[in-house]
C-alpha cells in the first residue's frame, strides 16, 4: 500500500523566500538539496504526495529537472507561483508520465484510510468552511507559510514546508493533529 503526504510552498529556485520565510539556508541551492533529500527520505518511488502549491519559481527546464529527483506519484493543486509549473508538466508531459498530474485549484478527495472514508478538501489558499467542514471534512492548505494561527477548533491545517521543519507531512501526521483538536473541542 503506497503511503500518502502532504505538502506546500517548497518554493525551489526561490531565492528571496529565505528572507521572507526565515528559512535556514546560506543559499538556494542548499535550500534545494536539502528540500530534495528531505522529500525523498520519506517518500519511495511508489508512494502519493499531494503538493498544495508553489512548487518552484524556476524556469520550466528547472522544474522539471527538480521533478525528476523527486519520488512518488505527485498530485499537483496550483497555488499563485504555479504558472511554470503548468508550463514545465504541459511540456514534459510525455517524459513525466503518469508520475506527475495536476489537479483542480479546489479539490476534494476522500480517501480510504483502514475501513474509513475520510473526506479531504485541498486548496493552495486557507477556507474558514469548506464543503463538509461541519461532517467531519479536513482542509488542508498552504500559502501562507505557518503565518496564520491554527485554528482550534477547525479540522484544517496548514501543510507547508515552514510549518514543518521543511519536511513533508505523512496523513498520520495530519490524522494526529486532527485528532488532537477534535479530543479537545468537541
Amino acid at each position: 500500500m503506497p503511503k500518502i503526504f502532504f505538502t506546500s510552498d517548497t518554493h525551489f529556485g526561490h531565492t528571496n523566500i529565505i528572507k521572507y520565510c526565515n528559512r535556514p539556508f546560506k543559499d538556494v541551492k542548499e535550500m534545494d538539496k536539502t528540500l530534495i533529500e528531505n522529500w525523498n527520505a520519506k517518500v519511495s518511488p511508489d508512494d502519493i504526495v499531494y503538493h498544495l502549491g508553489d512548487f518552484a519559481l524556476y524556469s520550466v527546464d528547472n522544474i522539471f529537472d527538480v521533478i525528476k529527483q523527486l519520488n512518488g506519484y505527485i498530485f499537483f493543486v496550483p497555488g499563485n507561483h504555479d504558472k511554470n509549473l503548468l508550463k514545465a508538466i504541459e511540456q514534459y508531459k510525455f517524459e513525466l508520465g503518469i508520475k506527475i498530474q495536476i489537479l483542480p485549484k479546489l479539490y476534494q478527495d476522500t480517501i480510504l484510510i483502514g475501513n474509513e472514508k475520510i473526506p479531504f478538501v485541498m486548496c493552495h489558499y486557507a477556507m474558514r468552511v469548506w464543503d463538509k467542514s461541519h461532517y467531519g471534512a479536513i482542509h488542508l492548505y498552504g500559502h501562507s507559510h505557518g503565518t496564520m494561527p491554527d485554528d482550534p477548533s477547525a479540522r484544517s491545517m496548514d501543510v507547508g514546508v515552514d510549518t514543518n521543519n521543511m519536511q513533508l507531512y505523512s496523513i498520520e501526521d495530519v490524522l494526529v493533529h486532527m485528532y488532537r483538536k477534535v479530543d479537545h473541542h468537541e
